[in-house]
């Protein structure tokens, strides 16, 4: 693995340092199933205790970076050309319903450009992270998209929609940063996420591209209602095809 940067330190850190409390909350979630006592709350108070842990660490490292974040909104600062985009939980509906499927996604945004992505699933202790022209990689070791070619042997991750009637395997997994890097990965083919936040996706965009993989164009402008096109460049044309009029 080539040398990773300063920020994609900082990130790793930040996203380890919330992991414990993440892990710890979803102990208590698991119980509270059993329970009609408000776990909404709960979770709403585990997103901010993990979003509080991981701006302080990078703000710590990074004063004067501006950040986006789900619970806390954009906050700007002196250095404007670099901002964090921070997702303390992604897949909420899973950690409330006791699901291990959910991660901590943190990207780095210099203009309008993604430069570093970090997802991290606790659980399951996988991190997936990339920098630009650094490649991506899975738990320090390099990982490349899929090799498949025929769409009726693959597997995507697919948002739910009414219109959606596809003939091949799919699933939604309720985490659009892990579908991401699933994709990254291999471990999915392609993925068609609809409606989305800036923070579910930011640092899934570098992870697709840097690990050879095809994602649609997006506004890094935009806050949400982003839509995710993304595969192995094998099967691109096709997968595209079948979804146009989605």
């Amino acid at each position: 693995m080539n040398s990773i940067s300063a920020n994609l330190n900082v990130m790793i850190k930040a996203s380890s340092k919330a992991s414990k409390v993440l892990i710890r909350d979803f102990g208590e979630i698991e119980k509270l199933q059993v329970s009609k006592k408000g776990p909404k709350d709960f979770v709403t108070n585990s997103d901010l205790r993990v979003e509080k842990i991981i701006i302080d660490e990078l703000e710590k490292a990074r004063p004067n970076y501006c950040l986006i974040s789900e619970e806390l909104g954009i906050k700007k600062n002196r250095d404007s050309k670099n901002t964090w985009i921070i997702d303390p939980i992604d897949g909420t509906v899973n950690f409330l319903h006791g699901v291990p499927h959910f991660a901590i996604s943190i990207a780095l945004k210099n203009n309008n450009e993604i430069i570093s992505g970090l997802v991290y699933d606790p659980i399951k202790d996988e991190m997936f992270f990339a920098e630009k022209n650094n490649g991506a990689f899975f738990n320090n070791h390099r990982i490349r998209v899929s090799r498949k070619n025929k769409i009726e042997d693959c597997l995507f991750a697919i948002s739910n929609h009414p219109r959606i009637k596809l003939d091949f395997p799919n699933r939604k997994s309720g985490g659009a940063a892990l579908d991401l890097a699933y994709v990254a990965s291999g471990r999915y083919d392609g993925c068609f996420l609809k409606n989305l936040n800036l923070w579910d996706v930011a640092a899934g965009i570098i992870l697709i591209k840097e690990a050879g993989g095809i994602i649609n164009e997006i506004n890094l402008s935009e806050l949400e209602n982003i839509n995710v096109i993304a595969s192995n460049p094998d099967i691109s044309t096709i997968f595209r095809e079948k979804l146009i009029n989605f």
